[in-house]
C-alpha cells in the first residue's frame, strides 16, 4: 500500500481515534480515583435543655440531658465560677462529647451536665455572656469569681454543717444568712433531689484528686465505688476524705446528708481541662451505672 492511500488514511484515522478515546477513558478514570470518598455522616444527640434556676443577677443556671434512660448521673462545672473557669470548659468538652456521641451513653441512663452553675461568677472573670474559650478569660486575680454576686462562697451554702462564716484556704468567707438563702444553690438543691442521681459529679481545680463526700454519717460505700471507678480509670489520686482544711456547707457533703453519692474531681490547675483524662473517669461511671 502507499502511504498516502485512502485505504491507510482510513486505518490511520481509526488507529487516532481508539487511541483518543482510550486517552479519555483514561483520564476521566484516573479523576475518579482521584476524588476523595465522600466521609461519613455524623450522628450528632439533640439534648434536652432546662433552666433549672436563676442567679442573683438573672442569668440562666441551664441543665442539658443526654439520653432517656431511668438512671440519671450529673455533671456539674462552675461552682465556684470564674475562679475555677476551666470547670466550665470541661463541662462543655463533656456536652460536645455526649451529643457527638450517643451511643456512648447506655440504654438504661440519662446524663446531665449543669455546665455553670455560678454564671455570674464566671462573667465577671469571663467579661462575657454564654459559652466561652479560654482566650476569652481575664488574666490576673481571678479570686473574685469565685463568689456569687451577693459575695457568698456557693459551695459553702448547703445544708451540712453549715455556718454563716466558713473557711477558704485559711480565710473566712461569707455562707450566706441561712443554708440555701443563695439563688444558685436552692436551684441545684430543688434540681438534685428532684432528680435522686445514682452519682453526682462536681468538676473544680485545682487539688488534682478525686474526693468523695461526707457529712455527719460518713462517706457511703457507693460514693467510695464511684470515687474509685473514676480515679482510677482518669489516672487521678483517690482521696476519701478531704482535710486540708474544714469545709462546711458543700453541696457534695448536703448530698451525703441525703443519702445521695457525690464525688469532687478536681483538676490539676486552674487552666488545665485534662480532657483525655477525664473522658476514661466519664466513660468508667457509664460502664459501672449501666445494666
Amino acid at each position: 500500500m502507499f502511504p498516502n492511500s485512502p485505504k491507510v488514511r482510513i486505518i490511520g484515522g481509526t488507529i487516532a481515534l481508539v487511541a483518543l478515546a482510550a486517552g479519555v477513558f483514561v483520564f476521566f478514570l484516573m479523576q475518579k480515583k482521584e476524588e476523595p470518598a465522600p466521609e461519613a455522616p455524623v450522628t450528632v444527640a439533640t439534648s434536652t435543655r432546662t433552666i433549672i434556676g436563676t442567679s442573683v443577677e438573672g442569668r440562666a443556671i441551664e441543665s442539658y440531658t443526654y439520653g432517656s434512660g431511668e438512671v440519671s448521673l450529673v455533671f456539674v462545672g462552675g461552682v465556684h465560677g470564674g475562679y475555677e473557669w476551666n470547670s466550665v470548659l470541661l463541662a462543655y468538652e463533656l456536652m460536645d462529647y455526649l451529643a457527638e456521641n450517643p451511643n456512648i451513653i447506655p440504654a438504661n441512663l440519662r446524663v446531665t451536665v449543669i455546665p455553670s452553675a455560678n454564671p455570674d461568677g464566671v462573667v465577671k472573670i469571663v467579661g462575657k455572656e454564654g459559652r466561652f474559650a479560654a482566650a476569652d478569660v481575664v488574666t490576673g486575680d481571678q479570686s473574685a469569681g469565685r463568689f456569687n454576686a451577693n459575695g457568698v462562697d456557693l459551695n459553702r451554702n448547703f445544708a451540712c454543717k453549715w455556718q454563716s462564716e466558713a473557711t477558704w484556704r485559711g480565710n473566712t468567707v461569707s455562707a450566706g444568712t441561712n443554708a440555701f438563702s443563695e439563688p444558685e444553690a436552692a436551684a441545684l438543691r430543688d434540681f438534685l433531689s428532684a432528680e435522686m442521681p445514682a452519682v453526682s459529679v462536681f468538676f473544680h481545680s485545682q487539688a488534682n484528686a478525686v474526693y468523695a463526700s461526707e457529712c455527719h454519717d460518713g462517706v457511703l460505700p457507693e460514693t467510695l465505688a464511684a470515687m474509685n471507678a473514676y480515679a482510677g480509670a482518669a489516672g487521678y489520686p483517690a482521696v476519701a476524705s478531704f482535710d486540708a482544711y474544714p469545709v462546711t456547707g458543700d453541696v457534695e457533703g448536703w448530698l451525703a446528708s441525703i443519702g445521695l453519692p457525690a464525688i469532687t474531681v478536681e483538676l490539676a490547675t486552674h487552666e488545665s481541662v485534662e480532657w483525655a483524662k477525664n473522658r476514661l473517669g466519664v466513660e468508667a461511671l457509664l460502664t459501672r451505672y449501666a445494666q
